[in-house]
Parts: structure tokens; C-alpha cells; sequence
């Protein structure tokens, strides 16, 4: 398993999640980025359809020449021209115009790799994640989907990694169950792991922790301020996102109760959920979404503030979280 920073970039943002973002915006943050020392970016097709991984391509041809930086994308998706004018599509704002198809076949996977390469101006990728395997996303065609994935799409996964195309093979999601599903079925390098492992519900993930810990499969975590909230506070919460879409009631409840927390012990929400994120042995990095060279400047100084181990006895002893895992 190649060694990862603890901490990286995803990059569904500079595909316009939610916003259109400037080019030249996308490219300046992963160049910051790349100037303040970050090294690992998380990307995918679907992200703007292609969108995210030209701008990332763009940026890496410049500012990364020598191709140091290690490059995550997915597969899973495959993307076909069309005739959509919409504005939006799945959350992207003026996304290239092109649709994303769900296929799982070792054939898919294999020409998914192939444009992923292209779109990101690479000869090889560091690490491949299946993307969106699940209930959460498929529904009633989740086995269905499930059922394809083990008996094609793993092996030319497998196969790529074999050959040297590829680091390390695993999954991109945002549900528990299909991981351990998952690891029942075949051994996984990594886990892309987004939103499920906070500061807002640990809990929810101890047993993908435990068994991650048995497997040696290591774990990244995505979306560690669950889409804004941990970051914005609840004062904002109209505002903010709780899993891509308004918080509930409850979570605004727990931000409450953090946020008070923070302030009795002089730190920061934001550094509270992204340090948060590293402190189980399993976890190998933390990818929060940013655009813009302030996000990358304030994600950074979150990682490099000061927290005392009182505080984290002090949230477990609050019942805000019901397990802290211990440094």
C-alpha cells in the first residue's frame, strides 16, 4: 500500500459542486495547494462529468511536472456525450456535457482508467476506487451492482494494479454496510470513506474501524466537516449542508453542543472535526473538499492548531460523540 500524506485534497468542488467555479479559481487552488505542502488529490469522473479531472490535469501539468503528487480517481462511471441543458445535473453546475452511466464491468472499469488518464494528462494513477457501490446509491439494484463488480470489474482492477497501472485498488463510498460487504467478499487496499467518520456520529463507523484494523486495509476519510456544517456552525446551518442536503434538526443539536465545547477550551470547530478524523490507527488520510486558497490556507491551519487531550476527554465525557478514539 503506497504511503499517504495525512492529509489531501478532494476535488469535487473544483468540479462545481454546487457553484461554478472559475477555471483559473480551480487551478489556483490546486496550485496553493500544492505550494502549502499538500501532495495527495482525490478526484473522479463524475465529478462535473470530467470537469474536476481536466481542471486537476491542468493544474498537475503545471505546477507538478515530474508527477510527485499522488492521484486518486474512480470508476464505476462511465461517461457518454449529451443533449442535457440543465444547469444543474446531480449537484454539478454547468457540468461539461456529458452523463454519467453506472457500469461495474471489467470493460467499463478499464475504459473509465483509459479517459480518466487522458482527462488528467497522466501515464499512470497512484490509487482506483470503485465509486458509489451501495443501497445508499443504487437502491433496489444494489446487488445487481454489487453482483457485476465482483465478478468483473475486481479483476480488471486487480489486474491493473498487478501490471504496475496502478498503487493500490479499493472503494469510494458513503455507506458502511457495503464496505464490510465488501470485505467479506475480497481484500481491499483502501477505503474512501465520506462522511460517515466524524466528529458529529464516530460511532457509526467503530465496526468498519475494527475490521479494517484486523484486514490492514487502511482507511481515508472524506467529507470530515459533512459537507460544511463542522465548519460553518450552527449559526449558519441554513446555509450549510448536512450530507450533500439540508442538516436535520439533530445535527444541528450536536454542532451546538460541540461549538460549546470548542469555545470553553479555545479552539476552533474546524480543527476539532478535521483533527478529529486522524486520530484512529486505521485512518491514512483526511480529504476535505476545497476551493479557493483561503479553504486551503484555513484547512491547514485547522491540522496545525493546538488541542489539548482534555478536550477530547471533555466531548466523550459530553455524550456529543459516544466513542473518541484514543491517539
Amino acid at each position: 500500500m503506497i504511503e499517504l500524506p495525512a492529509l489531501g485534497m478532494g476535488c469535487a468542488g473544483i468540479g462545481n459542486l454546487y457553484r461554478v467555479v472559475e477555471d483559473a479559481v480551480a487551478v489556483d487552488t490546486v496550485a496553493h495547494a500544492l505550494a502549502r505542502g499538500i501532495r495527495f488529490f482525490d478526484v473522479a469522473p463524475h465529478y462535473g462529468f470530467g470537469l474536476a479531472e481536466c481542471r486537476l490535469g491542468d493544474a498537475l501539468a503545471e505546477c507538478d511536472p515530474q508527477g510527485e503528487a499522488i492521484v486518486s480517481t474512480k470508476v464505476g462511471r462511465v461517461l457518454e456525450p449529451t443533449d442535457s441543458v440543465a444547469r444543474e445535473r446531480h449537484g454539478f453546475v454547468q457540468a461539461r456535457p456529458y452523463g454519467p452511466h453506472f457500469d461495474y464491468t471489467g470493460d467499463a472499469i478499464l475504459r473509465s482508467h483509459a479517459e480518466s488518464l487522458e482527462r488528467l494528462k497522466r501515464d499512470r494513477l497512484n490509487l482506483l476506487l470503485a465509486h458509489d457501490l451501495g443501497a445508499l446509491t443504487h437502491g433496489a439494484a444494489s446487488d445487481g451492482h454489487l453482483r457485476t463488480f465482483l465478478d468483473s470489474g475486481y479483476a480488471a482492477m486487480t489486474r491493473l494494479r498487478d501490471e504496475g497501472a496502478v498503487d493500490a485498488i479499493g472503494v469510494g463510498v458513503n455507506e458502511i454496510a457495503i464496505c464490510l460487504a465488501l470485505l467479506d467478499e475480497v481484500p481491499l487496499d483502501v477505503i474512501l470513506l465520506a462522511g460517515r467518520y466524524t466528529l458529529l456520529e464516530p460511532e457509526t463507523a467503530a465496526p468498519l474501524l475494527e475490521r479494517c484494523a484486523v484486514t490492514g486495509t487502511r482507511l481515508i476519510v472524506g467529507g470530515p466537516f459533512n459537507s460544511g456544517i463542522l465548519i460553518d456552525g450552527s449559526a449558519r446551518a441554513e446555509q450549510s449542508h448536512y450530507d450533500y442536503a439540508p442538516p436535520p434538526r439533530w445535527v444541528i443539536e450536536r454542532v451546538r453542543t460541540l461549538e460549546a465545547l470548542c469555545e470553553s477550551h479555545g479552539i476552533s470547530l474546524g480543527a476539532a472535526a478535521l483533527q478529529f478524523c486522524a486520530r484512529a490507527a486505521p485512518i491514512a488520510s483526511t480529504i476535505p473538499g476545497l476551493v479557493g486558497r483561503d479553504q486551503v490556507d484555513a484547512t491547514i491551519a485547522f491540522q496545525e492548531e493546538p488541542i489539548p487531550d482534555r478536550f477530547w476527554d471533555a466531548v466523550r465525557a459530553s455524550n456529543a460523540c459516544s466513542e473518541i478514539s484514543a491517539a
